[in-house]
């Protein structure tokens, strides 16, 4: 598998992750998995039929990927060939008037063609063509969930929701409607990922060698136990196989 990502035109950096491609290199069908990291992706498919746990992903169309709770797979030969954009937490209404994202959690739905980039011209023009489309469909509005993100972020996921609440000048019910409406998880969950995304760059960068009970206290885990299943949950995989 080859993996490329680029930084969008820098207009876009806070509200679009990266642009993306990936493509098989063997004749022989190949799974790659994709963790949950709280944001919602479009991906376009610009070479054959392509296999996922949530169907197929014919050619020439776009999907919508709702934000995810648990890993899923690809399957790639050297005939696919999959294009994305990889939208921050709460920033994909900046660019679409959308239904409400708990509606497309740990989905893949049929994205609308007339509010899609063009399939050929991103066969032509590849990146330069996403930055120019998605620079013309930016909306500038009001977004309360990026301080919220941002302390979440600096708390490595380890905030209550009452504490974020309070932070933020809002009721956690708000702060509840607001994150599936814009996100599509609760806060809980999304700070639950993040969280994760944390432990998990500590299990895999360990220079000095700590267990997994000496990581899961680090990381605001009651236990070995407790980390060991939050691993099954969001990689279906256990700690032996990371």
């Amino acid at each position: 598998m080859i993996y490329k990502q680029i930084k969008p035109h820098p207009e876009l950096t806070e509200y679009i992750d990266a642009f993306w491609v990936v493509e098989g290199v063997t004749k022989q069908v190949k799974a790659t998995s994709i963790l949950p990291d709280g944001c919602v992706d479009l991906i376009f498919n610009l070479g054959d039929d392509c296999k996922t746990d949530n169907g197929i992903l014919e050619n020439g169309k776009t999907y919508l990927v709702g934000t995810m709770t648990t890993s899923q797979e690809s399957f790639l030969s050297t005939q696919h060939k999959l294009m994305g954009v990889r939208f921050k937490p709460a920033a994909f209404p900046y660019f679409y008037k959308y239904t409400s994202l708990d509606q497309v959690v740990n989905q893949i739905i049929d994205f609308e063609k007339e509010l899609s980039p063009h399939i050929n011209k991103l066969q032509q023009y590849s990146f330069s063509y996403l930055n120019s489309y998605f620079l013309n469909r930016f909306n500038n509005q009001k977004n309360y969930l990026f301080p919220v993100i941002n302390d979440i972020r600096m708390s490595m996921g380890q905030i209550s929701i009452d504490e974020l609440a309070k932070r933020n000048f809002v009721t956690v019910r708000q702060l509840e409607r607001n994150f599936k409406k814009f996100i599509g998880i609760s806060p809980k969950e999304f700070a639950n990922i993040l969280r994760f995304e944390f432990t998990l760059e500590k299990i895999k960068n360990n220079p000095q060698r700590k267990n997994l009970q000496e990581i899961a206290f680090e990381c605001g885990y009651y236990d070995h136990s407790h980390l060991s299943n939050e691993i099954k949950r969001y990689t279906k995989l256990s700690p032996s196989q990371l």
